[in-house]
């Protein structure tokens, strides 16, 4: 396989080995990985949000970790001029760019372009929540498509975030979704890229979810999160949805004990993985599935 006129991407669930695997891609053919993780772009937040460490980098430069404050914000237009400008500047060192990450609207932005809907106030937006919130995705989902039609073949019924977006579009704008998607264009062709899923087996990566979340309150996250508590940062930056804040806090009032809190942060993590998993199944049916136990095989077919 000749992956050295492409733009490569990798995606999979949060703890599937997904910077590992970029690492080793790139120690093959002469590339450089690009940050496509949403909260692993935080300086303060290097353990909880699971990011490579340096030791782990074999000497493979990586691009857009840890270069912003938590109390930035940051969108998903801002990552994509940024990647877009790291991309070039690689592939003008006649290098590979690799972007990892589990953020799907980064990946989304990149591949089609991104999608020029006018801002909608967070008092809307969350008016939009408490409702699909108060009533039920099932029931949501139904009124989401009376008045959206387009969302029956495009957004999975269980899908809650894509729903709960489709619904405030829609009601804001009085403009489906994807009609706005429609009018996007990419900066890239579609065979610009190799689009890689990296597919772990549910009870494997529970394991490995579980072993991970020990692992990061043995390496400092406690410590870590009580120097962001310090940094009082706003409630409606996305610096605070990083995985652990609010356990932490919750361990720290003595609400909870260390068991406890180990167990609430695997539970949000697996959410996640969740979450991940029906967004993968809905956007990135046409992404290369590879088997978690079949990475070795993909490195080694490549020239």
């Amino acid at each position: 396989m000749d992956l050295k006129s492409k733009i490569i991407l990798i995606s999979g669930p949060t703890a599937s080995g997904k910077s590992k695997f970029a690492i080793q891609l790139a120690k093959k053919i002469n590339g450089e990985v690009i940050n496509a993780d949403s909260m692993q772009i935080f300086k303060e937040l290097k353990i909880l949000t699971a990011r490579p460490q340096l030791k782990n980098l074999k000497n493979i430069k990586h691009h857009l970790y840890g270069f912003k404050s938590v109390k930035d914000i940051y969108s998903t237009g801002n990552w994509l001029k940024d990647a877009k400008l790291k991309i070039n500047n690689i592939k003008k060192k006649s290098k590979i760019p690799i972007l990892v990450g589990g953020t799907g609207l980064y990946f989304k932005a990149l591949i089609d372009g991104i999608v020029k809907i006018p801002d909608i106030p967070f008092t809307f937006r969350n008016r939009i929540r408490k409702k699909q919130s108060k009533i039920g995705q099932a029931k949501f989902y139904s009124q989401l498509i009376k008045l959206d039609p387009l969302c029956k073949k495009k957004i999975n019924k269980n899908d809650t975030q894509r729903s709960i977006r489709a619904y405030e579009v829609k009601k804001f704008t009085n403009k489906s979704l994807f009609d706005w998607y429609s009018e996007t264009h990419s900066d890239f062709t579609k065979n610009s890229f190799v689009k890689l899923y990296i597919d772990y087996p549910r009870d494997k990566l529970l394991e490995r979810i579980s072993l991970r979340t020990n692992e990061m309150l043995r390496d400092g996250a406690i410590k870590e999160a009580k120097s962001f508590y310090k940094l009082r940062i706003k409630k409606d930056l996305s610096s605070n949805k990083v995985i652990g804040l609010n356990e932490i806090k919750e361990y720290l009032l003595k609400r909870i004990d260390l068991s406890e809190l180990k167990e609430k942060i695997s539970i949000k993590t697996r959410q996640y993985a969740k979450r991940q998993s029906t967004w993968a199944r809905g956007q990135m049916s046409d992404w290369q599935k590879i088997k978690f136990d079949r990475q070795k095989l993909f490195l080694k077919k490549i020239t």
